[in-house]
């Protein structure tokens, strides 16, 4: 039973993510060292509850979630945690070196110990929910009950870490006013996780709610604490305030205001759907009253609400998708030539993937893997002559593919059929009836790394970290594995050493080839304006 446990304990997937988050918290300095502490006191408490979760009929059967999928709660609580300490870590650099950018420093620690927060408040929610039913299933002796009572410690001492860390760099008028926010962030994290898994049944695992709960509060949380910094500069003058908010670019707030804008909608319309039925005692209004409403409300918030928001807390000067409009023709000849060049590719893989799905017999999982290729060919030479285009391009697509899959699920005349019909052509088990998100992980996963690379940035492969771990990374490991793989990392998983070490592979190939070049473009740009002056 022991050498089970351990095996249990340490299988591959585990292994591979603690490996990383204590690589992670082992390159920090020594002004982070309780930063690093709490990640890896944050990843222990997720391990001992992902394995208490799976090895139980617990409470949490209360949520469905996705066929198939293990859990997933020590990856979808550490990967952000982690991706902020790095961002901190390089951030500390920055500040080493140049002497400046200690606001955007204070910025980052704010952000990853809100993130951490809301990780931590999901798991003592999850926590609360296995307490509560342990003695319908669990003895008080049995190694459930050992895994229950190392996730307590774990999340104690998480507590205690963070009192000292904030005791030690706050100003005693704002301690509690932090710790009341963090706590919020917590609690808005653990309200949003309950939404996503029963709105949404079958559609993540659990890990993969938490990622995306956690990443939406903290990136509408951001938006929140712009527009009080703005209110508070406007009606109450403060030197100073306990939410640090860092800076933004026009480009981060157009996209995160439409965004926001765009999951308004839904809820908008729900809303006046039921005043609707009350008002005429009817379920279901007529197709046409329905889509007028629907593309009216989208109107409204895409082009007046949140424009006027956009231009509260950062004045544009002219309307916001005006701005968009005039930095889009600034450089009209290679941003125009880009877009043409985006146009093509993706008619011709669109046409010929679909034509592919309907006829052969590949599998579905495969098909999708030639998408990724195709973000590698739109997005590297994008990437590398026009950076902060691209910038706004991933925000525009992912607002594209937010609209078109609320339309979808909403069947709104008359794109909603034929969005479905089209995208059933690529879903495969990983997608459900309801949501179909493969193109929005796609999509994130290549254009995060962009995003939170911005400002001082002393690797050059940072912003390519998604594109080529998912473009090729990720599609090499998936045909190595399918065709090729024998040993599996896990019993229950599909994933194959075999695919893991193709994809490894192939992506250091990747930066091997990528870095020369990108240093041969800045040395050629170097040159070209020193000639020019």
């Amino acid at each position: 039973m022991a050498v089970v446990a351990h095996r249990e304990l340490c299988s591959g997937e585990r292994a591979v993510v603690l490996l990383f988050v204590f690589r992670v918290a082992l390159s920090v300095p020594s002004s982070l060292f309780l930063h690093a502490s709490a990640l890896c006191l944050l990843s222990l408490a997720a391990l001992f509850l992902e394995i208490s979760v799976e090895n139980s009929n617990s409470s949490l059967q209360r949520f469905k979630t996705r066929p198939g999928a293990s859990s997933g709660i020590l990856l979808g609580a550490t990967t952000l945690p982690s991706v902020m300490l790095s961002r901190l870590i390089q951030m500390s650099r920055a500040l080493s070196v140049h002497q400046n950018g200690a606001e955007e420093l204070a910025y980052l620690d704010m952000q990853y110990w809100t993130v951490s927060a809301s990780c931590l408040g999901v798991l003592l929610f999850f926590l609360y929910l296995l307490a509560t039913s342990r003695k319908r299933w669990c003895s008080p002796f049995s190694q459930c009950s050992r895994e229950l009572s190392c996730t307590y410690v774990c999340t104690l001492l998480y507590m205690v870490n963070c009192y000292f860390c904030f005791t030690l760099k706050t100003d005693g008028g704002w301690f509690g006013s932090k710790m009341l926010y963090l706590i919020s962030y917590g609690a808005a994290t653990a309200i949003l996780i309950q939404h996503i898994l029963r709105k949404f049944p079958s559609c993540a695992s659990i890990g993969e709610a938490l990622l995306v709960s956690a990443g939406m509060v903290l990136y509408f949380g951001d938006m929140l604490a712009h527009t009080l910094a703005k209110l508070s500069m406007l009606f109450v003058p403060l030197k100073s305030s306990f939410i640090s908010h860092g800076t933004h670019t026009e480009i981060a707030t157009v996209i995160q205001g439409e965004l926001l804008g765009l999951l308004l909608v839904p809820i908008f319309l729900k809303l006046t759907l039921q005043i609707w039925g009350y008002i005429r005692n009817t379920s279901t209004p007529p197709k046409i009253e329905m889509t007028a409403l629907f593309y009216t409300s989208t109107i409204m918030v895409s082009v007046f609400l949140m424009p006027a928001w956009m231009n509260f807390v950062d004045d544009f000067g002219v309307h916001p998708l005006l701005w968009v409009l005039n930095f889009v023709f600034a450089s009209p000849l290679e941003r125009l030539v880009l877009c043409s060049y985006w146009i093509c590719v993706i008619c011709i893989s669109v046409l010929r993937f679909y034509s592919i799905s309907k006829q052969s017999k590949t599998e579905r999982i495969l098909l999708r893997k030639y998408y990724h290729l195709v973000a590698v060919l739109m997005f590297v030479p994008a990437l590398i002559f026009q950076s902060s285009f691209l910038d706004l391009a991933f925000g525009t697509a992912l607002m594209v593919f937010l609209l078109l899959e609320i339309i979808r699920v909403w069947q709104i005349w008359p794109l909603g059929k034929i969005v479905h019909q089209f995208m059933n052509a690529f879903t495969d088990h990983r997608d459900s009836e309801i949501l179909i998100v493969s193109h929005f992980s796609l999509l994130l996963g290549c254009a995060l790394p962009k995003w939170m690379s911005s400002g001082f940035n002393d690797r050059p492969l940072a912003p390519f970290a998604g594109i080529l771990s998912l473009g090729i990374g990720d599609t090499m490991a998936s045909m190595v594995g399918y065709k090729y793989g024998v040993l599996r990392w896990s019993k229950a998983g599909k994933k194959t050493v075999e695919g893991t070490a193709a994809g490894i592979t192939s992506v250091w190939v990747a930066c091997y080839i990528l870095l020369p070049l990108l240093l041969l473009l800045v040395d050629t740009f170097s040159l070209s304006t020193g000639d020019h002056c």
